[in-house]
C-alpha cells in the first residue's frame, strides 16, 4: 500500500467514524480520601478527646496502636461505602470478590484480548517497523525526509564523485539531520503513543484465566466468588495497568495498528471500518470495568492499608531509541540492496558481452522469476550460466581446438593426456550432467518428489524438515558439478598454458608433435575483427591465437563462476 493509498483509506475512515475521547480510567477515590500515612496522622491528631480515648480502649484488647486502630476504623467505613456505592462487588466483612466482580473482570478480558492478536501481528513482530508507520501519520514531514533524502539512489546521483561506503555514510548524516527536526510536540505525540501501545499490551496479556479460576460457586450469593486476600498480588498488578491506561489511545495509533496488520491483504475501508468499531468495543468495556469495580478502594480492604495507592508502570520511553535503529538497519539494508544490485547488473552485463547478448537457460524445475513453484536451491544461477555457456561458447568456440588436441596431440607423459582427457570429458559431459540434475528436480525426479511429497506432510515440522533435506541434498549435487567443473577448467589451463610454454610450475610440457599443429595452419587467413579484411598469418600464428583466446575464455569462465558465487551470497544473506 502507497502512502498516498492509505492516507486516503485513512481519510474515508475518519468521515465515517471517529473514536470516543472519554477517559478509559476514572479515579474512584475522592480527593478527601486519598490518605497518606502523615494525613491520617494528622486526621487522628485532630479527632475530638473522647474519640481518642475510644481508640485506646479499643487497643488494649488488641495487640494494636490507637492510631492503627483509627486506620482499622476507616476501613470498615470504606468497606460500607463500597457496599453502597457499588453493590454485589465487595464483600468487606469476609474480604470476598462478589459475582459482579467476577462478571465486569470476564468483560475485561473478553474486550482486552481483542488487542492481543493485532499487537502480535504489528508491534511484537517488528516493533521498529511499526513506529515508523506510525510517525508516518505523526510526523509526516519527518517521516517524508527520511524517505527521500536516504534512499541510495538519490544519495548516489547528489554525492557522484564518493565511494559507496561514504555513500552510506551520508545518508546516516542525511537520517541524524531528520531526526535532529522532530518538534517537542511530535516527540510528546509520539510517546504517548507508544506509552499506550505498552498499557494495552500488557493490559491484553494479563493473566485472567488465572485469577478467573480462582473463582468458585458460592450458594449463599448465587454465584462465584473469591478471596480477595488470595489474588491480592495480581489484583495490585492489574490496578497498576489500569491506573497507567488512563487516556484512550489516539485515533491516529488505533488506525496505524490495524491498517499496518492488513497493508498486505486485499480489504476495504468498510471492512477496516468494523474492526475499529470492535477496537471502540472493547474500550468500551476497560471503561465499564473501571465505573463498576473501584479496585484501589477494595484493595485497601483487602491488604488492610488504608493508604495504598496505584502506582504508574513505565513504559513506552524507548519509542525513540527503537525507531533511530530501525531506521538506521533500514538504510544499511537498503544500501546492502542496492550494491548488490548493482554487481548483479555488472554481471548481467558481462554476460550479455561473454555469451553474445544470449539469454541465459534457466533450469526448467528450479524456481526462477518463471517458475515461481519450482524447487528453490542454491547454485541453479551458476548452473544456468554454465548451461548456456556450454552451447554458445565451448561448443562454438572452444571444443574445435581441445578436440584437435585430444585427437592429435602428442604429450610427453602418458599421465598428461590422461590428465587431459579426464578433463575434457567432464566439459563435454557438461549439458548432460545439468539436464540430468534437473529432471531430478522435477516433480517424477529423485529430488523434486521427495520435495512435494514433503510439502504434503500435515505436521509443520515433518513438512520442514524433509522439504529442507530434499532441498540440502539437491544443493550439494548442484555443487558438486560445479566445483568439478571448476576444477576441470583449471586443470586444462595447467595444460593448455604448458602447451604454449606458459605453465607456471612447470609441470606439464609443449606437444612433442607442436610442430604438426604450427605446420598445418601455414597460409591461414581469418578475420580479427568482423570490419577488418582478411590477412595472412606467419607460421603458426593461428594455432597460437585461437590457443591463447580458449585460455583467456576459460579464465573469464572461472572468474564469472566467483561473481556468481559472491552475488548469491549476497543474496543468501539479504
Amino acid at each position: 500500500m502507497t502512502t498516498e493509498e492509505r492516507n486516503n483509506l485513512l481519510a474515508s475512515i475518519s468521515e465515517k467514524y471517529t473514536f470516543s475521547e472519554e477517559p478509559l480510567y476514572e479515579d474512584s477515590i475522592q480527593d478527601n480520601q486519598k490518605d497518606t500515612p502523615a494525613a491520617i496522622e494528622d486526621q487522628f491528631v485532630r479527632l475530638p478527646w473522647y474519640r481518642h480515648i475510644w481508640f485506646f480502649i479499643l487497643s488494649l484488647f488488641r495487640p494494636i496502636t490507637p492510631i492503627k486502630a483509627f486506620e482499622e476504623n476507616r476501613i470498615v467505613h470504606l468497606g460500607k461505602e463500597i457496599a453502597s456505592r457499588f453493590p454485589e462487588s465487595f464483600d468487606y466483612k469476609r474480604n470476598w470478590l462478589l459475582p459482579l466482580f467476577h462478571k465486569a473482570l470476564t468483560d475485561l478480558k473478553n474486550g482486552a484480548r481483542f488487542f492481543y492478536t493485532a499487537l502480535d501481528s504489528s508491534v511484537h513482530r517488528d516493533k521498529g517497523a511499526f513506529y515508523a508507520f506510525l510517525a508516518s501519520l505523526e510526523m509526516e514531514d519527518i517521516h517524508s525526509q527520511l524517505q527521500t533524502q536516504t534512499v541510495p539512489q538519490h544519495i548516489s546521483e547528489e554525492y557522484p564523485d564518493i565511494s559507496e561506503m561514504e555513500w552510506q555514510q551520508q545518508a546516516f548524516h542525511e537520517m541524524e539531520k531528520a531526526l535532529a527536526e522532530i518538534t517537542a510536540e511530535q516527540r510528546g505525540a509520539m510517546y504517548a503513543n507508544a506509552r499506550s501501545l505498552y498499557c494495552l499490551k500488557e493490559l491484553a496479556s494479563f493473566l485472567y484465566d488465572r485469577l478467573l479460576l480462582t473463582f468458585e460457586f458460592e450458594p449463599s450469593v448465587d454465584g462465584s466468588i473469591c478471596s480477595a486476600k488470595v489474588v491480592q498480588d495480581q489484583l495490585l498488578t492489574l490496578n497498576n495497568i489500569l491506573y497507567s491506561f488512563k487516556d484512550p489511545p489516539s485515533m491516529a495509533l488505533i488506525e496505524s495498528l490495524f491498517v499496518f496488520i492488513l497493508s498486505e491483504q486485499e480489504y476495504d475501508a468498510v471492512e477496516l471500518q468494523n474492526i475499529l468499531v470492535k477496537a471502540e468495543d472493547s474500550l468500551a468495556a476497560i471503561r465499564a470495568f473501571n465505573r463498576q469495580i473501584p479496585l484501589t478502594l477494595i484493595l485497601r480492604c483487602a491488604t488492610r492499608d488504608v493508604t495504598l495507592e496505584p502506582q504508574s508502570i513505565s513504559g513506552g520511553e524507548d519509542w525513540f531509541m527503537v525507531f533511530h535503529d530501525y531506521w538506521k538497519m533500514h538504510i544499511e539494508e537498503q544500501f546492502t540492496n542496492f550494491q548488490r544490485d548493482r554487481r548483479r547488473q555488472k554481471l548481467f552485463e558481462s554476460f550479455t558481452y561473454f555469451l553474445r547478448g544470449k539469454n541465459l537457460r534457466i533450469l526448467e524445475y528450479a524456481e526462477s522469476e518463471s517458475n515461481p513453484d519450482g524447487m528453490p536451491i542454491e547454485g541453479i544461477f551458476s548452473l544456468s550460466f554454465l548451461l548456456t555457456f556450454y552451447r554458445v561458447v565451448f561448443m562454438t568456440e572452444i571444443n574445435g581446438v581441445l578436440r584437435d588436441i585430444l585427437l592429435n596431440g602428442d604429450f610427453y607423459k602418458r599421465e598428461h593426456r590422461t590428465t587431459f582427457t579426464e578433463h575434457y570429458n567432464t566439459l563435454i559431459k557438461l549439458e548432460d550432467a545439468i539436464k540430468r540434475f534437473d529432471y531430478n528436480l522435477s516433480p517424477s525426479g529423485a529430488y523434486g518428489k521427495r520435495y512435494v511429497q514433503g510439502s504434503n506432510e500435515v505436521s509443520v515440522p515433518v513438512r520442514r524438515r524433509k522439504m529442507q533435506v530434499a532441498m540440502e541434498d539437491a544443493a550439494n549435487e548442484a555443487t558438486e558439478i560445479i566445483s568439478r567443473t571448476k576444477s576441470s577448467i583449471e586443470g586444462l589451463l595447467t595444460v593448455l598454458e604448458a602447451i604454449i610454454c606458459k605453465d607456471p610450475d612447470g609441470k606439464y610440457t609443449t606437444l612433442a608433435n607442436m610442430s604438426r599443429f604450427l605446420e598445418q595452419n601455414t597460409g591461414a587467413t581469418f578475420k580479427e575483427e568482423p570490419s577488418a579484411q582478411a590477412v595472412s598469418r606467419p607460421k603458426g600464428a593461428a594455432f597460437i591465437t585461437n590457443m591463447i583466446e580458449v585460455i583467456q575464455k576459460l579464465h573469464q569462465t572461472l572468474q564469472i563462476l566467483v561473481d556468481i558465487d559472491v552475488t548469491e551470497l549476497d543474496h543468501s544473506t539479504a
